[in-house]
């Protein structure tokens, strides 16, 4: 690689994350190679992405294309074509917060086409005043009833690029199965190798208009779920077509979980540079390395191409520390062109695609990393350090000033309840009004008088795993509380005026069918006393880092085998005797959890949510009622 004196670093965002606030990694990037010195800027590609297609031009280019199938969003999208083309940018705009009165017209029904995503209105057609969304948004609910009818709008386009020009296209996810699980790098290649569709087309132009605004020496890509890996190896295949000169590097959570053991060297037909877990050192010492200040065995973290062979290589240089990576900085993105979708009604569930949010992280890593299921080797688990409280608010200041938005999403695995007293008392001495929310662990810890103390500094909303909802299975997980105390935690969060999410899983090794049906009476318990506003059901997945992926005898499995796997490895397959019908089971769990969260069904027996015959639930009603009581 040629000696570059002054290395200027572009931080790209793919498609697709999420279109209602920057993710934070090209944010936490910026921020620190701009505090060491280095020219770094940043750019949002899936947002751009995103706008470029929900246009009239857009939908006109849409239009022109041959659809791929004929399916019922693409005829209702012809169909209607000219309302569409003549309204998305009004909906786009009423979305991104700039046209707040089009919500009369929108609610009105008369303004927006409507196609197939409405139907699901019919779900919730109040029968005594004929209105699908007064259970949700009432009387006064107009901005909110229009941003939800706006999305299903944006989900109906949605549906017809997807069916029309590109089965890979998704509002959050961008050929997501190209790469989950995937242990060759085949199927990418093979999709990379024909010929661009039109979202393709549309993101190389977003991408060498990005080139010739910045003139980067190096590319940083973002990858943090499977769903943006392919639009990442659009882009660098495109800067590869442009300018060849440019350095390319891969990064995020997706490559520090799923390819720590590559070996494929036609990933870097694509890339120039892998590097794994924290970005900061690793970038670091890759742009001393191209200013020539860095000889390449050097490199931290770091895989390359040599010879045709892919070299893994590590110096061994400790990380930065957390406290001394520096604040984010979102300059150069677009922060008044977000969209603040709204397309899941309940008011916890919102929160991850509504509004927006500047993400900031309480600690790095894990405090309590025990949990059997979790990657607790790996560096984002495994390394716990926490900011100190004036350090923390130091940050929430700045990031304050730069985006001039008071809304924070704390993006830790589990907060500490240590650090989040003393987050709410630095708030509170330096009289710093936020509105925040995060991730918790259901522990003694939390207080109905700590959670008093978070809700009055800000705290509007926390998630919490409550897993299989039985004390054997969590005692199992090495969870460190019991149903008991999670019941006690959660109503002290909500009695604060907290909303209060579970993350509920099944399908945990040795968890049987009638253990499966408790929890579920559990979690309708827990929603019957009011301590729970909203949940998800999750599927239990096993990967190579968990210690359940490691030491699979413990659990009473065996692990399927793994197939050779020169690019991707991380989940793998288990036989679990105990589990029954996983697939039905999910769909009545889903199906109780669905309707729980909006107040129905809370005093059915919980055998009916299934659609096939299952014990019934040995937990007495009343046992979470007692559980607070105690």
């Amino acid at each position: 690689m040629k000696r570059i004196s002054a290395v200027r670093v572009l931080a790209v965002m793919p498609p697709m994350v999420q279109v209602n606030t920057p993710y934070p990694s090209t944010a936490c990037l910026t921020g620190f190679l701009r505090s060491r010195g280095v020219a770094a800027a940043q750019v949002d590609l899936a947002l751009e992405l995103v706008l470029e297609l929900f246009s009239r031009t857009g939908l006109e280019r849409v239009r022109r294309r041959r659809p791929k199938k004929s399916t019922e969003a693409v005829r209702s999208f012809r169909k209607q074509f000219d309302r569409y083309a003549e309204t998305v940018e009004s909906a786009v705009a009423f979305l991104q917060g700039k046209d707040p009165t089009m919500a009369h017209r929108i609610c009105a029904r008369r303004f927006l086409p409507e196609g197939p995503r409405f139907r699901n209105l019919d779900a919730f057609l109040a029968k005594e005043d004929g209105d699908p969304l007064a259970w949700a948004f009432g009387a006064l609910g107009a901005q909110d009833r229009a941003k939800h009818l706006a999305t299903l709008y944006l989900n109906d386009l949605a549906d017809a690029i997807r069916d029309a020009v590109d089965p890979r296209f998704e509002f959050a996810r961008y050929g997501e199965s190209l790469v989950r699980s995937q242990p060759t790098f085949d199927p990418l290649a093979q999709a990379l190798a024909a010929p661009p569709t039109l979202v393709d087309e549309l993101l190389r132009d977003r991408v060498r208009a990005a080139l010739e605004a910045q003139r980067p020496d190096l590319v940083l890509v973002s990858v943090p779920f499977p769903g943006c890996v392919y639009g990442a190896f659009r882009i660098a295949q495109a800067i590869k077509e442009i300018d060849p000169r440019i350095a390319t590097a891969l990064g995020g959570g997706f490559v520090n979980t799923e390819l720590r053991e590559l070996s494929d060297p036609r990933t870097f037909d694509f890339f120039d540079y892998v590097t794994l877990d924290d970005g900061e050192r690793p970038v670091l010492a890759l742009v001393e390395h191209l200013r020539g200040e860095r000889p390449l065995d050097k490199l931290v973290r770091t895989f390359v191409r040599r010879r045709g062979q892919v070299r893994f290589i590590d110096s061994g240089e400790k990380d930065v520390p957390f406290a001394e990576t520096g604040a984010p900085t979102w300059d150069g993105l677009p922060l008044d062109r977000y969209l603040s979708v709204l397309d899941l009604l309940n008011p916890m569930h919102r929160l991850w695609s509504d509004g927006r949010w500047n993400k900031l992280a309480v600690a790095h890593g894990c405090y309590w990393r025990k949990c059997s299921f979790c990657d607790l080797k790996l560096d984002y688990i495994a390394r716990y350090e926490a900011l100190p409280a004036k350090v923390l608010v130091d940050r929430i200041e700045a990031a304050i000033a730069e985006t001039g938005q008071t809304g924070f999403h704390f993006t830790d695995e589990a907060a500490p309840p240590a650090v989040l007293r003393a987050l709410a008392a630095e708030l509170k001495r330096r009289k710093v009004a936020i509105s925040w929310w995060g991730n918790i662990r259901f522990e003694k810890a939390f207080t109905p008088e700590l959670c008093r103390e978070l809700a009055e500094s800000g705290c509007i909303a926390v998630s919490g795993g409550l897993e299989a909802a039985s004390d054997r299975l969590l005692k199992l997980m090495d969870k460190g509380v019991t149903v008991a105390q999670a019941a006690r935690a959660a109503k002290a969060f909500a009695d604060a005026g907290i909303l209060v999410h579970a993350y509920l899983m099944y399908g945990f090794p040795s968890q049987t069918v009638p253990e499966t049906v408790d929890a579920l009476e559990t979690v309708r318990q827990l929603f019957e006393e009011g301590c729970l506003h909203s949940g998800y059901f999750h599927r239990f997945a096993c990967t190579v880092h968990s210690p359940v992926g490691r030491h699979p005898e413990k659990f009473g499995v065996e692990l399927l085998p793994l197939p050779p796997a020169p690019f991707a490895r991380n989940d793998v397959g288990i036989v679990d005797p105990a589990s029954g019908d996983l697939e039905m089971l999910g769909r009545g769990l889903r199906k109780a959890l669905y309707n729980f969260m909006h107040g129905v069904g809370l005093d059915a027996d919980v055998r009916s949510w299934f659609d096939a015959p299952v014990p019934r639930s040995k937990l007495k009603r009343g046992s979470i009622a007692r559980a607070l009581s105690s």
